[in-house]
């Protein structure tokens, strides 16, 4: 074997090891994700960003003390560059004591930080949406696979009764040949649902945080104990009071606000705290005062009144003042797409429950059916043919209600969903009694 082979197999060998099957109940997918999910993380980041920069608009009204040393040669008077006498050490401060712009910039700051995390939380409702849809899609694929895996054996039992038939003559080709076709047709779907399967559960394990490699397993939910979603009209209001990108737009127009009463500041006085301490080198004085002192200082305010501030406040105060109009204008798109997706949702889940009553009565028809039928093969009235087609409909109209279940659910979890509901009401669901 060659050596470039060997080093694939190697590699696939160790990615099978390394694997994981993770069994989750739903709501437990859904806290993993909410945890777990790189989006989720990468929100909550921002968040500690923008929490952070508070600190960074508090920093005028916090003091901030230097030290240093202004000890040197001198000939003649003493002086230093910078102004100050020449010391041995020189210690100073210097913070905002009223400084209404740099006020306005720390309550936009933390105006910032709060709609930050509502938008961390829009965040981790999206994601645990997504990890619901991928959950449900999973779940109704294994469902589908397990009855097909049921078909198999009764339809290659057809199959080789059809060809003893045929061969004996009792039986037409044709008959064979549509065993042969069904038993493909169901081998094909069969191989087909679990290439599915694989692939929305890697999916699933991507979105709760595990590497691709991984796969999660969905073990059977009970949905239907979640309470119901509330009337249309009432789920329509508590999207809109839940809604938390609603709520970290307007978070946005707040700090939007403060802004511009930041820049429209910028011409009132500004009162800061200065105090300094030096300490001096008798030599570099004793030619030139009769007394000399060695410990200074001075504390006291600085007072600035702005004169001319220039036309940049201006500008950036209108700029802020179209962004809040546009804002504005993107609120009520917002508020309009949360109505009709509300009331859409609404009306899909209605449509689902009438699909799923519907392939609850076309299975109970095929079954009896499929009862009938038994009962006259028994009598040798019915050829086993029609009796094993009968039981491929029954397959069908199981998997026809898998899909019209998950339909609904998945309709009841976009209501929760739109209503800011969706966590906190699968949290809320009891765990599934141990068998």
């Amino acid at each position: 074997m060659s050596i470039p082979k060997l080093g694939s197999i190697c590699l696939l060998f160790a990615s099978l090891v390394s694997a994981e099957v993770h069994s989750l109940t739903l709501p437990q997918a859904l806290e993993l994700a909410a945890r777990q999910n790189p989006e989720v993380a990468l929100a909550r980041l921002d968040e500690q960003r923008a929490s952070q920069g508070v600190l960074v608009a508090l920093d005028p009204f916090r003091p901030k003390v230097y030290g240093g040393s202004g000890l040197a040669y001198t000939y003649g008077y003493p002086n230093s560059i910078d102004g100050n006498a020449p010391s041995l050490i020189q210690l100073k401060t210097d913070m905002a004591l009223f400084n209404r712009p740099k006020s306005y910039d720390v309550a936009s700051a933390r105006e910032t930080a709060r709609g930050s995390q509502f938008g961390a939380q829009a965040k981790a409702e999206d994601v645990a949406y997504q990890a619901a849809d991928l959950f449900l899609t999973a779940s109704t694929i294994a469902h589908e696979g397990e009855t097909l895996a049921r078909q198999i054996p009764s339809l290659e039992k057809v199959s080789e009764a059809m060809n003893a038939a045929v061969n004996e003559g009792s039986e037409l080709p044709l008959e064979l040949k549509r065993a042969k076709v069904n038993l493909a047709a169901s081998q094909q779907r069969l191989n087909a649902s679990q290439l599915d399967l694989d692939y929305y559960e890697m999916m699933l394990a991507v979105a709760l945080g595990f590497p691709a490699s991984d796969r999660v397993k969905p073990v059977d939910t009970d949905v239907s104990a979640a309470p119901a979603p509330p009337s249309e009209e009432d789920a329509a209001d508590m999207a809109l009071s839940n809604n938390r990108q609603l709520r970290q737009m307007q978070s946005t127009v707040l700090s939007k606000e403060l802004e511009v009463r930041s820049f429209r500041a910028e011409r009132l006085p500004q009162v800061n705290l200065v105090a300094q301490y030096a300490l001096f080198a008798k030599y570099n004085y004793v030619n030139y005062f009769q007394k000399f002192q060695r410990n200074n200082y001075q504390v006291g305010a600085s007072i600035t009144i702005p004169i001319l501030v220039g036309s940049a406040s201006k500008g950036l105060a209108q700029q802020n003042s179209t962004d809040m109009q546009k804002i504005r204008i993107q609120m009520d798109q917002t508020r309009n797409r949360i109505i009709s997706d509300t009331r859409r949702s609404y009306e899909m889940w209605k449509k689902a429950e009438d699909i799923r009553d519907l392939s609850r009565m076309q299975l109970d028809l095929a079954r009896e059916e499929l009862t009938v039928l038994l009962a006259k093969q028994g009598e040798g009235q019915v050829p086993m043919s029609r009796v094993e087609q009968a039981r491929l409909e029954e397959g069908n109209r199981w998997i026809a209600l898998y899909e019209a279940e998950t339909q609904v659910t998945r309709a009841k979890l976009a209501i929760l969903r739109e209503t800011g509901t969706l966590l906190a009401v699968l949290r809320a669901i009891p765990p599934a009694p141990v068998p």
